[in-house]
């Protein structure tokens, strides 16, 4: 009910009043069943459902998809409440960014010299590039996709559903019309009541109902034209998804890049020298040579074998699961060693001569190594086959 009170009329203020109760009544008596209604055409009740299921599930989407973007429910509140404001949103550092800065600190405090500390400097700036990205992802997916979703929820949306309020109350207005011609036309024959006579009733409620029938249709009219466009913003949505699809492709990408330029950067980093397994601990060691003669009946044992050094990722257990690690003795003979080669490490912590033999099954990377009661694998890598010429006695 507006009261303008500048130019407040008395007679308007009633008019509105008893046209709000005539409203009230007629909803009432349609949840009661007792009267009848109008109902609206079929290609209606489908636009008009068409809108439910459309404002349902954008305003999921959008939802959904800010969680995604910023998991925080506490962050997603302060910056709506800062959108609205029209003030721009706090810069705040993500988990990757607080996750770089303190590799980033603790490797300066472990030793930029040091591979640790390299490599935790190394990948705390990896992550800072990461984090930036995510920044980057964010902003865009909200002005590409998000952004354009919630508009049309507060401006489109928020139409539709004032222009439906709008129908329902003309509606009402025609249906308690509809009942008051009724009742006029039951009172005909009978006696004037209030100085109107039934017939003046009659007209009066006949003209009311005209104008309430023109109006409602008017507005229906205007409903229809507005649940119709629903079609064009859902093209338009469907453009903005691509978007957020590409930005997501990009995204990504980026996060790949970082992450295979780190991984280059750590290898290039990695000891020169080949990690070997002595005595169940990972030691640097020089490319050393061994020999090995077969007399290992019980298993189908190879000829000689002989140590050599390679880039062999002596640290990659992934495809030996199931399988032993060879510890190695003492040294028996240095027989075969380079010329050129210098000893840099304990060589008492060295085996040379072992047995050797096909696993069972076959691995491409490892060989059944066996020298007195131990046994286990050695790095396929890492030995090579001697003609009997190379014999060495054990």
């Amino acid at each position: 009910m507006n009261i303008n009170l500048p130019n407040f009329n008395m007679k308007n203020l009633v008019k509105e009043a008893g046209s709000t109760i005539s409203r009230v009544v007629q909803l009432t008596e349609e949840k009661l069943g007792t009267t009848e209604r109008t109902e609206y055409d079929i290609h209606f009740q489908n636009l008009a459902e068409r809108a439910d299921v459309t404002k349902t599930w954008t305003e999921k989407l959008v939802r959904d998809t800010e969680s995604v973007l910023i998991p925080n429910p506490q962050n997603r509140v302060e910056d709506y409440i800062f959108e609205k404001i029209e003030k721009s949103k706090p810069k705040r550092l993500s988990n990757l960014e607080h996750l770089a800065l303190d590799m980033i600190e603790a490797g300066g405090d472990f030793g930029q010299d040091m591979p640790y500390g390299q490599a935790l400097i190394k990948v705390g700036q990896a992550e800072q590039k990461l984090g930036q990205c995510e920044h980057d992802f964010i902003a865009t997916s909200g002005i590409c996709f998000t952004q354009p979703l919630r508009k049309f929820l507060e401006g489109e949306m928020k139409t539709i559903s004032k222009e439906r309020g709008i129908l329902e109350t003309k509606r009402l207005d025609l249906d308690a019309c509809k009942n008051r011609v009724k009742k006029a036309r039951s009172m005909l024959g009978q006696q004037a009541k209030d100085g109107i006579s039934p017939e003046a009733a009659l007209e009066q409620a006949e003209r009311d109902l005209r104008v309430a029938q023109a109006e409602f249709d008017r507005q229906s009219e205007i409903t229809k034209l507005l649940l119709d466009g629903i079609s064009t913003s859902q093209a338009s949505h469907l453009r903005h998804l691509h978007a957020f699809i590409q930005t997501q492709v990009r995204y990504y990408k980026q996060c790949g890049d970082v992450m295979d330029q780190l991984q280059r950067e750590l290898a290039k980093m990695q000891p020169a020298k080949p990690r070997l397994r002595i005595n169940s601990e990972d030691v640097d060691g020089p490319p050393s040579i061994a020999s090995a003669h077969s007399c290992d009946s019980d298993t189908n044992s190879t000829p000689l074998a002989l140590a050599l050094d390679s880039d062999y990722d002596y640290d990659n257990d992934n495809d030996i699961e199931g399988y032993k690690t060879i510890d190695i003795g003492p040294v028996k003979t240095l027989t075969h060693l380079l010329e050129d080669f210098e000893i840099e490490f304990d060589t008492s912590a060295i085996t040379t001569v072992i047995f050797v033999a096909e696993c069972s099954p076959v691995n491409e990377d490892y060989m059944y190594g066996k020298q007195g009661l131990m046994k286990g694998l050695v790095p396929r890598a890492f030995v090579e086959m001697l003609d009997e010429e190379h014999e060495v006695t054990l």
